[in-house]
């Protein structure tokens, strides 16, 4: 196959080519290298070699003549989110509608010829206020650099914002190694077992041998993601020093925080209230701050709160800031069981915190008020204080509804402050239109957002989950922020943390060891997958476009080159890379900031937006697609403030959707109620990479359900969304493998989130295997020889050894990776079962399953809810297999018995072999016996075990009935005809 000799210029992405004498050259090497060197840079992006000192001189020459030099640049730095235009995403283009009958692009001369135009335009009052601004544009390069020496802050402004922090060496080496073993000894293992079967079980030999080998393989996929796991730390201080220069305006990036609910019954309007204060009180600046709070379910109660939490916020957002407490949810600062007054040295602080405390408490009274109103709905339907009907009375045919509480001329605090913007939105809703759900709510989020306040980044929470660390998007700033690490990032996913947890935390709420072990693996990879909440996107890449271009390089032993760091070496392409960019250059021209074309008529751009498709891809909105142009973000210079409202409105409509790309290639996807790992999974098929931030502060924490069926109601959701996707047609097993922009480990780990379900049919079928050996006195492995003995022992001590060493590099407790097991075994044989069946009966047959939501309400007792039995069908399976291997344990004492001692030896086997799934399953045990005050149920447990056991020894040994001669009773029953 042909290959290209060329390499391409990281900066601008032209083709390099050779002279005679096989020396690289470019046309755009001096302007690149002009580009580098305003930026302050004197190292090349991709290849980390600093510029050759005679070509530096050469630029430092032409730059001084005609623009600022280094240390001006550096004082002046506008904000800039990265260096490579933007690409689409090739699937959400109609390449035949862009070009004309010969095949040029239609647009092409029409933009150049817009910008042209402009930049005469502006030239000579561009070089006017050059010189007017840039008195010190005349003074040498070498001067500006002993004044960056003699400046600190200004050195600090160049300073990275994040660094990789490796796993020690010692500790991920030795885990390495051991896997690699793990993985021999499991070889040797089925080797083993396929050529020793177990003729007298035949059947149950080879369910297990079926069984084992799909652990086998789920583990691989498991594991294999982990293999590079790494930690990041930030910068906080030089991200302020960056962009927050002393008397300057911020140049932080503005971020619109989504909030979504649906049935505030369930979701109690005071925690969504919790969240949208903590939103409102980050420490970020606040015109930089925009919270959409979607009310799917277009109740009344909902909009009324709103209304209170905006009131309380113009209280609580100065009180938080002027003191910088934390967390800024009151209701979770105000339960903090510390020392409050400690770092406080405001005498006025006490006297404050009561009178605030005070305010909070009436607050509550009067949202405990709106919710016991809103307990019976009055048969006209809910009226608003206007007199007027409530428009969302009908849940299912009620039109759009926009409302903004803060962040406009007249709303600030009581401290005179501005506050943060703050707006209510309830899609449209009709019958006969599908809706989607969360992500379509999350999509109308996406386009209503972008009408009013367009932020290049966004965050979505769940209702209860509320900021804990105010500095939580300074965090994710640090990666989004940097010119050269944030280029390609498309969301920065921090770890879901919760409050309200059992101390034992019997079903496993916190996920710790995938949150910490299994995220922090993916981060060395590609990156973290999206989990739905505390994600911080870029939303260029929920657009559908793809990440600046970066061209696959051939490996170098010990430099590489480019156009501004030449070498000797060649440097060779894939033809099909060159190809795929030589596309996206063609789609890059339409590219472009709209608002630097504010001086052309509507006429053309309306042309201009027909041309390159952007309608059928993103809706009829002139004013959402000039918006998605923008990559800084910012609303248009040339929309009418006044018309804002209409076009969001319009964009919220059920039927705006239709026909376009939405929840197919931008936004949220659809087509699994888990649209969070489809919609991160599809980012990362066009070539974007995530990044896992975890502050010492957890920045976000949230409730979870501590009871077991809402548990495992939860689980099911989960799985089920997991077998939507590998029934669907992104199904990571072949989507996006043509493109080859997902790493394979990446690919893996997706495998392994839609795969896990159906991990549920061989286990159950092997926590049956226990009990049916009891019963029938048979086993699964034949009589062990001293080598056959060795493997067992090698793959339980590597089984051991792999779990101690990833507890060493992670920091995971032992109860904590123990609980992950227990309920990966409870889940499994319950939820993940009824998620399989369920799949498919959707599939086959049709049927939809609703979506139920988790509900957020909590016990007056503290984890009183953790006690409360609910029935459901999800206990079945795991119920009857507790039932079934605790009989097989007395039917296997009492084989044992009859037997006699060879029957002993055998028996321990299968003993331990039934005890593997009973441990498994004593939480779900626990939580099936309810609250046990007086007795434990460990102690109810091995009482009827004990008690089955020795009745049966007991009868064995028939101590009070007297012994006979049994020989001469057997020749007195020869006698007697029978």
């Amino acid at each position: 196959m042909m290959e290209s000799k060329s390499p391409v210029c990281n900066t601008c992405g032209e083709e390099i080519g050779v002279k005679p004498n096989g020396e690289f050259f470019v046309a755009c090497h001096e302007s690149c290298l002009e580009y580098e060197f305003k930026e302050g840079r004197r190292i090349c992006l991709r290849c980390g070699n600093p510029y050759d000192e005679n070509v530096l001189d050469d630029v430092e020459i032409k730059t001084s003549k005609h623009q600022s030099t280094i240390a001006t640049h550096i004082s002046n730095t506008p904000q800039d989110s990265g260096i490579h235009a933007r690409h689409v995403s090739t699937v959400s283009t109609i390449d035949s509608e862009l070009n004309d009958e010969y095949g040029n692009p239609i647009w092409k001369n029409r933009v150049d010829s817009w910008k042209d135009k402009k930049s005469k335009k502006n030239k000579k009052k561009h070089a006017k206020a050059t010189k007017a601004e840039d008195p010190d544009a005349q003074v040498p390069p070498q001067q500006h650099m002993e004044d960056i020496s003699l400046n600190p802050e200004a050195a600090s402004a160049t300073d990275v914002l994040s660094v990789v922090i490796p796993i020690p060496r010692t500790k991920i080496t030795s885990y390495r190694i051991v896997i690699i073993m793990r993985l021999t000894i499991l070889a040797l293992f089925f080797h083993y077992r396929i050529t020793h079967p177990v003729d007298s079980a035949y059947g149950l030999w080879l369910t297990s041998v079926i069984c084992e080998i799909w652990f086998a393989f789920s583990w691989v996929l498991d594991q294999f993601p982990k293999w590079s796991p790494i930690n990041r730390e930030t910068y906080i201080d030089r991200l302020s020093a960056r962009f927050e220069r002393e008397g300057e305006q911020s140049q932080l990036a503005a971020v619109d925080f989504f909030v979504s609910t649906v049935d505030p019954l369930k979701e109690p309007p005071l925690i969504t209230a919790n969240t949208v204060l903590s939103i409102l009180a980050l420490d970020y600046p606040v015109d930089k701050v925009s919270c959409y709070v979607s009310d799917d379910g277009a109740a009344m109660l909902s909009f009324e709160s709103l209304v209170e939490t905006a009131d309380f916020a113009r209280k609580w957002v100065p009180f938080c800031k002027k003191y910088s407490i934390e967390p800024r949810a009151p209701e979770f600062y105000f339960s903090l069981k510390i020392d409050y007054l400690r770092d406080k040295v405001q005498p006025s602080f006490v006297k404050e915190r009561r009178a605030m405390k005070r305010d909070y408490e009436e607050f509550k009274i009067r949202m405990n008020a709106l919710v016991a109103k809103a307990q019976k709905t009055p048969e006209e339907g809910w009226t608003m204080q206007d007199g007027t009907s409530w428009p969302g009375n009908n849940t299912r045919d009620h039109p759009g509804m926009i409302q903004v509480f803060l962040g406009y001329s007249g709303a600030r605090d009581v401290e005179g402050n501005e506050l943060p913007r703050l707006v209510y939105v309830s899609r449209e809703k009709r019958p006969g239109y599908q809706h989607h759900k969360k992500a379509g709510a999350e999509n109308a989020l996406v386009r209503v957002s972008a009408v009013l306040t367009n932020a290049p980044f966004i965050l979505n929470l769940d209702c209860d989950h509320y900021v804990n660390n105010s500095k939580a998007v300074r965090e994710a700033m640090c990666f989004l922020m940097d010119p050269v690490v944030g280029q390609d990032v498309c969301y920065v996913q921090f770890p879901q943390r919760f409050d309200g947890i059992d101390k034992s935390d019997r079903y496993a709420n916190r996920n710790i060891v995938f949150f910490d072990v299994n995220m922090r693996g993916l981060d060395g990879i590609q990156g973290p997958v999206y989990v739905g909440t505390g994600c911080v996107f870029r939303r260029q890449a929920l657009y559908g476009y793809s990440p600046p271009s970066k061209p696959k390089m051939l490996p170098q032993s010990s430099s590489s080159s480019c156009c501004c760091c030449p070498s000797k070496k060649k440097q060779t392409q894939d033809p099909s890379e060159i190809y795929k960019d030589a596309k996206r250059e063609e789609l890059d021209a339409a590219i472009f900031n709209l608002g630097d074309l504010d001086n052309y008529d509507e006429y053309e751009r309306s042309m201009l937006i027909s041309q390159t498709s952007f309608e059928k891809t993103f809706g009829l909105s002139a004013v959402f697609i000039e918006s998605t142009l923008m990559e800084n973000g910012g609303v248009p210079d040339s929309v009418n403030p006044s018309t804002l409202i209409k076009e969001a409105i319009h964009v919220i409509s059920c039927g705006y959707e239709e026909k376009t790309e939405w929840g197919k290639e931008i936004g949220w996807i659809y087509g699994s109620i888990t649209e969070d790992i489809l919609t991160g999974f599809k980012m990362h098929c066009r070539g974007w990479r995530s990044i896992y931030c975890m502050p010492l502060r957890p920045a976000f924490k949230g409730s979870a359900p501590i009871n077991l069926s809402d548990r495992l109601h939860q689980v099911l959701r989960w799985a089920l969304g997991s077998v939507e996707i590998f029934l669907s047609r992104h199904c990571p097993l072949w989507y996006g493998c043509s493109g080859g922009r997902l790493k394979w480990l990446q690919r893996m780990a997706y495998i392994n989130t839609i795969v896990y379900p159906f991990t549920s049919l061989p286990l159950v079928a092997y926590c049956t295997l226990p009990a049916i050996c009891l019963l029938t006195g048979k086993f699964i492995i034949p009589t062990l020889s001293n080598l056959a003995s060795m493997l067992f022992l090698g793959l339980f001590i590597s089984i051991i050894l792999t779990s101690v060493l990833e507890l060493r590099w992670s920091g995971v407790s032992i109860e904590d990776l123990w609980r992950n097991e227990q309920f990966w075994v409870i889940g499994g044989v319950s939820a993940h079962l009824f998620a399989v069946f369920q799949g498919f009966l959707k599939m086959l047959a049709g049927l939809d399953t609703n979506f139920t939501v988790t509900s957020k309400t909590a016990e007056d007792l503290e984890f009183g809810e953790l006690y409360i039995v609910k029935w459901t069908t999800l206990l079945i399976p795991p119920t009857s297999l507790l039932i079934i291997n605790l009989v097989g344990v007395v039917a296997g004492f009492s084989d044992a018995l009859n037997k006699g001692y060879e029957a002993w030896g055998p028996l321990f086997g299968k003993i331990f072999f039934a005890f593997w799934v009973v441990l498994h399953l004593y939480p779900f045990l626990k939580g099936l016996m309810g609250r046990q005050n007086r007795t434990p149920t460990i102690v109810i447990l091995w009482s009827i075990l004990l008690a089955s056991v020795f009745s049966l020894v007991w009868v064995r040994i028939n101590p009070f009935v007297s012994k006979t001669d049994t020989t001469a009773l057997s020749q007195n029953c020869l006698l007697i005809d029978c």
